[in-house]
């Protein structure tokens, strides 16, 4: 159905014009006597904001008397405006007196015939603009159109297209439309035009960022909310499944099949999406069906390294799964970084880092706590080894951020450990950000009491867990970016690239520290994350005061790591770690049968076996338990003597008293062989 045009077309789209603006009264019999139509004009006209680049190509087409260009082609997802636009463009023609003709393709038959009937009326001599919106429901004349009808309208008439996908090959391959096409990606609205859009809607400028942030600009998102705040509702995440249904049927043209729809849920989760994840996350021999149904959708996008989603549509898409069925969002999401953990083995060291940041992005809507890690930047920068060149730069950057005596250990571990500094750079190429990272089991013990933070860290392992040797000890000893210190950003978001590559890639790795300043603000994220706040271990460096927080590596490997905080952060309400031990007996390898044998020497002597009980929470071994003919009381003067009761990493429940005393060791997994390249620092040399 089309319609010829003398009035603006006045019917605004959902969530384009912000609802809950109320226009003047009727007042006087002669404002009530105008049509409601011109009421919805006016207003319509009022709280328009945006698209100023795509206006002015309309505004120079119509100049002249014959169009520079034949065809706008205008392409976006669902909800990102294209029909407010088209109305605007409607208003802007009519004033340049050209005669607008209206082909929604939602309200007209995909024929020949219906498309021929709706222009086939007598407009005099006046220029014609034609409109056709909703053209994905006329693809299927696609052709027709492109060959037949456009060339059959006069030369004065300018087309605008208004289409969920880009256009087909054949618009772009056709030599005669050339530069007669212009062809137009609409996206989000930048922050300054969503603040105005926002502002004509008449919502309090404190509830701005709050509604950009989770809309990231997107024109339906921003109108729904508002029409939520008119109405006096909350617009905080997480939305209501009501909200979050109509966007999600915005973003869909037509009710996806399971396979579809799990296909999607996978693309929303990862950070991009290739076959080959698709495939692993599925568990499908062949996964290029969805992959292409997937890459033929208008709200997701192809880039260098696989599809991606807009980012609203990622975020409906995800919120809607968790809602819908818990279960099915805790496997896709084990499926999805799984998937991508196993490419990590694999990579070179660049391309690891990327599969990191890829990993950890499948994390990002999960923390309930203050996170570190600032997402709108996350994945922007790599870390850089630092050279030689650099190194007079990092230590005026730790002595700006952190004062003369951090510069003093900043040098020494440079000196020390040139390898474990890492830099992000400016696009200029100055440093932005610094990392330090080092391997206590390589240093001397001179060097290791020097530092107060090495010297806290290797105490606190010492006095919980000691490494033995061949067992690593490493520490995140440095984390400064030069414009937020220690809080969210692109410094902080190398902080978890480079310790995953390192867990992924030390051999033998025991205790694993992070030193941060201010730490009680972190203390909830990094319990929820296993690397909980190292009692006792706080220090003070000048004026500022420091704490660790570490993970011992041989109580659980990276990949059951891994496993934990994920579920802990799928668990709604988390409120910390269960309570564990760091035992010094506690050892793990990756796919071990979870027992093995125990040997160790203590301050009572060798004890080469003893009768106790293999404890793994939830679990049970495969096989009797190793047994040792040696009495009780000696073995629980061995375990009074040899396991601090607050070795809990800052736990002492009562369950974890009473599994103290009744269990030396929680096996998980084979004893590590000692590594000959990765020397310990003696215990006595300290």
């Amino acid at each position: 159905m089309a319609r010829e045009r003398t009035a603006r077309r006045t019917a605004r789209p959902l969530g384009v014009g912000p609802p809950g603006v109320v226009s003047d009264g009727m007042g006087s019999a002669s404002r009530s006597s105008r049509p409601l139509s011109d009421r919805l004009a006016a207003r319509a006209r009022r709280v328009f904001v945006g698209r100023d680049a795509e206006l002015e190509i309309v505004r120079s087409a119509l100049d002249s008397p014959e169009p520079s260009i034949a065809v706008l082609y205008l392409y976006g997802p669902g909800g990102i405006g294209k029909t407010c636009l088209l109305g605007a463009i409607s208003d802007l023609a009519e004033r340049s007196h050209r005669a607008v003709t209206v082909i929604d393709g939602r309200n007209t038959d995909a024929s020949p015939g219906s498309v021929l009937a709706s222009v086939d009326r007598h407009i005099g001599d006046r220029p014609r603009v034609l409109l056709l919106d909703s053209y994905e429901r006329l693809r299927v004349l696609d052709d027709w159109i492109r060959t037949d009808f456009l060339p059959g309208l006069p030369a004065t008439t300018l087309t605008v297209i208004a289409d969920r996908s880009p256009p087909s090959a054949g618009w772009r391959t056709d030599p005669g439309w050339g530069d007669l096409l212009r062809i137009v990606s609409l996206r989000n609205f930048d922050p300054a035009t969503s603040a105005a859009y926002l502002t004509a809607a008449r919502v309090p400028e404190e509830l701005h960022d709050e509604i950009i942030g989770a809309t990231h600009g997107h024109p339906l998102g921003l109108g729904l909310l508002t029409d939520v705040f008119a109405r006096g509702g909350d617009v905080r995440v997480p939305w209501p499944p009501d909200l979050v249904g109509m966007l999600l049927r915005r973003f869909l043209d037509t009710e996806p099949g399971i396979a579809h729809r799990r296909a999607l849920e996978v693309c929303a989760l990862a950070r991009v999406t290739t076959e080959a994840l698709l495939r692993d996350a599925l568990e499908l021999t062949d996964a290029h069906a969805e992959f292409e149904w997937l890459r033929e959708l208008s709200f997701v996008e192809a880039g260098p390294d696989g599809l991606f989603p807009h980012d609203l549509a990622r975020d409906v898409l995800d919120a809607d799964l968790r809602w819908r069925d818990p279960d099915a969002y805790r496997y896709t999401f084990h499926r999805v970084w799984k998937g991508i953990r196993r490419g990590l083995d694999s990579a070179g060291e660049c391309e690891q880092q990327q599969a990191i940041v890829d990993l950890k992005f499948v994390f990002r809507n999960l923390p309930g706590v203050l996170s570190p890690v600032d997402w709108q930047s996350w994945g922007s920068a790599q870390p850089e080894r630092a050279e030689q060149a650099d190194h007079s730069a990092i230590v005026d950057l730790v002595r700006t951020s952190e004062g003369d005596e951090s510069a003093v250990h900043a040098r020494r571990w440079l000196e020390r450990q040139p390898e474990g500094f890492f830099v992000l750079r400016d696009a200029d190429g100055s440093i932005r950000g610094v990392l330090g990272l080092l391997e206590l089991s390589r240093a001397s013990p001179e060097d290791v009491r020097a530092d107060p933070a090495t010297r806290a860290a290797w105490d606190f392992a010492r006095r919980t867990a000691p490494s033995r040797p061949g067992e690593c000890v490493a520490i995140t000893r440095i984390v400064i970016d030069r414009a937020d210190y220690q809080n969210p950003s692109p410094t902080m978001n190398s902080v978890p690239v480079l310790t995953f590559q390192r867990y992924f890639t030390l051999p033998h790795l025991s205790w694993d520290f992070l030193a941060l300043a201010e730490p009680d603000r972190w203390n909830e994220y990094f319990a929820v994350a296993d690397l909980p706040r190292a009692e006792g271990a706080d220090f003070t460096v000048g004026d500022r005061h420091y704490g660790l927080f570490a993970h011992d590596f041989r109580r659980r490997d990276v990949d059951e790591w891994l496993t934990v905080v994920t579920d802990r952060a799928l668990a709604q309400g988390h409120s910390g770690p269960e309570p564990t031990m760091s035992l010094p007996l506690a050892l793990s390898e990756k796919n071990s049968r979870r027992r093995s044998e125990m040997r160790c020497t203590t301050s009572v002597g060798p004890i080469s076996s003893l009768v106790i009980p293999c404890c793994t929470r939830g679990s049970s071994t495969n096989g009797p338990l190793p047994t040792i003919p040696i009495r009780w009381c000696c073995a629980r003067s061995f375990v009074r003597r040899s396991i601090p009761w607050r070795a809990t990493l800052g736990t002492t429940s009562s369950s974890a008293r009473w599994t103290a005393r009744t269990c030396a060791a929680q096996q998980h997994g084979k004893q590590r062989q000692p590594d000959s390249g990765c020397r310990s620092v003696r215990t006595a040399d300290i």
